[in-house]
């Protein structure tokens, strides 16, 4: 085990290095500045939440979370390790930007290590793969973090989603790469160059090649990027032990011919050998013909995590957070890495530019509509909450299962008095996005409940809700629909989103995590809770509370 007393000395000497060089994309490759072929090598960097277990939750998907990169002690400790791994990237899965994470950003661009980081959050932070929408509640948090990671140069990439589309279940497709456009469309309005990217879960060719595609493709039919990820990330296990170099022959054939960069998101099976990960794949992965097709990948994860695919993780952390004991899966991947060496072709001036092909169709494998929904429109849908009759209001701790519960009680009501949800639902399959399916759920909620109330005589008893509803007496006289027609004149609308005055980064309980290793509590970087928080979850026509999309588990 190597030292692990790090001073505060040793991060002030590391941010007193170079500025890291920009990675961009030209065609499927990477290249830094100087014109280099650039390869993820890394590791996925994420302290694992609290996993509540039911049959909800098939994916094991976390509740709370800890942000790693707003953990100064933590990044302190584990920067060694990361350096003797020799890795160039980490990939964090939950950040909360209304924390500070200027120690571990710059301590980590000192020491040339880039990040990825994903923008959803656990329950009520992601796009919905049950109920999905993008609405403005995601896309302002998404924004948000977007913001608070900008001004640090080794952002390398945002993550739009991960595993959100599963065989069978691509719906959700079309409200994915409506975030990829609009956050790639914020990049540009603040003169980022950091890369707009997806993780998928792995699958059969039937699932995979359209769901690859028709992230990269352009809809409009005009060769247009605007829409399309940058880079396209695999969580792929299928190689186990020492496998011979044939493994990948399949997934390869599929991506010979992708039209933007692709790597491995996630990589590392504990199937084959428990405990023991001799991580053989690295030496395939980062050779040749692997090269001409993927740019690297991250093995999964330096901290440990509990999964039914097996108990992962290379490092333990002691019980007051400030010791790090690597085991055998860092020591194994310390020798694998250490036998890299990237090659450096093709050259940038070389590389075909992309081009983005026309979408794929529906079929009896694919359910994803070319119509994307439009850009959420905050102004739009503040205006409408503003103009209802009957808004939704509620003191309950229990948020996000009650949004849930209302919808489905609210929708019937409506429904049994001659209205319709229809305003607030939408269709990743058929393409058709209600006027008011932009909105947050307490928008949607208010719409709904507005309209039962007209519809019944705007009586005080037909707003109650069970306690939930209020009678707004600073409401216009016009219809609910009336005012979705005002406030949302143009509900197709795409355009450069811009950050809301509201959305200054996810708040909720703060506390200290027993897997966090920091030995530190508070709001510093303890485990947040995103129940009862301001960042309320996705709900899509007559929807109860359902678990958001994967955060960060395995396939």
């Amino acid at each position: 085990m190597i030292p692990v007393y790090v001073t505060t000395a040793f991060l002030a000497l590391a941010t007193t290095a170079g500025a890291i060089s920009r990675v961009t994309r030209t065609g499927r490759y990477l290249y830094t500045d100087d014109g280099t072929r650039f390869f993820i090598k890394g590791v996925a960097y994420q302290p694992e939440g609290l996993v509540v277990a039911s049959s909800a939750n098939a994916f094991n998907e976390p509740s709370t979370f800890t942000d790693p990169l707003a953990d100064a002690a933590g990044c302190t400790r584990d920067l060694p390790f990361l350096q003797q791994l020799g890795i160039n990237t980490i990939r964090a899965y939950s950040v909360d930007s209304s924390l500070n994470h200027d120690s571990c950003m710059n301590a980590f661009s000192a020491a040339g290590i880039y990040t990825i980081i994903d923008l959803a959050l656990p329950l009520n932070g992601s796009i919905d793969r049950d109920s999905p929408a993008w609405s403005t509640n995601i896309q302002d948090q998404y924004l948000a973090t977007v913001s608070a990671f900008s001004k640090y140069d080794n952002v390398l990439a945002y993550n739009v989603g991960n595993e959100v589309m599963l065989v069978n279940s691509t719906a959700p497709a079309p409200f994915v790469k409506a975030a990829a456009r609009d956050i790639k469309a914020y990049l540009t309005s603040i003169s980022s160059s950091a890369l707009v990217g997806y993780a998928a879960i792995d699958g059969p060719a039937d699932f995979l090649d359209p769901l690859a595609n028709y992230l990269s493709c352009d809809p409009s039919g005009s060769n247009s990027g605007s829409s399309a990820i940058d880079l396209f990330g695999l969580n792929n296990y299928e190689w186990c032990g020492d496998a011979p170099s044939t493994t990948y022959d399949g997934v390869n054939s599929e991506f010979a011919g992708y039209n933007v960069a692709a790597y491995f998101s996630e990589f590392g099976s504990e199937t084959c050998n428990p405990g023991v990960r001799v991580w053989t794949e690295t030496g395939t992965l980062f050779a040749s013909p692997m090269t001409d097709i993927w740019s690297g990948g991250l093995a999964f994860s330096y901290f440990p995590a509990s999964s039914s695919a097996g108990q992962f993780g290379m490092i333990n952390i002691s019980s007051d957070g400030t010791t790090v004991t690597p085991n055998e899966d860092f020591n194994n991947l310390v020798t694998q890495y250490s036998k890299i060496s990237f090659v450096n072709s093709p050259s940038q001036s070389s590389a075909t530019a992309s081009s983005f092909p026309a979408c794929p169709t529906l079929n009896s494998s694919w359910a994803a509509s070319n119509s994307l929904p439009p850009t959420p429109n905050d102004a739009a849908c503040l205006c409408l909450e503003d103009a209802m009759s009957c808004q939704f209001h509620t003191s309950s701790s229990n948020f996000s299962a009650l949004v849930g519960t209302l919808i489905d009680t609210a929708c019937s009501l409506l429904g049994s008095s001659g209205g319709t949800c229809d305003d607030i639902g939408s269709s990743g399959t058929t393409g058709v996005y209600g006027r008011v399916s932009m909105c947050d759920p307490v928008t949607k909620l208010s719409y709904v409940f507005s309209q039962y109330f007209e519809l019944n005589g705007r009586q005080a008893s037909a707003c109650s809700f069970d306690g939930n509803g209020t009678v707004n007496a600073n409401a216009p006289s016009e219809t609910a629909v009336a005012a979705a027609t005002s406030c949302i004149p143009s509900p197709s609308a795409v355009f450069t989103p811009s950050l809301s005055a509201t959305a200054t980064g996810q708040s909720g309980s703060s506390s200290g995590s027993s897997d966090s290793g920091s030995g530190s509590s508070g709001s510093a970087s303890g485990a947040v809770s995103m129940i009862g928080g301001n960042v309320l979850f996705s709900v899509g026509l007559m929807a109860g509370f359902t678990v958001a999309s994967a955060v960060w588990t395995l396939s």
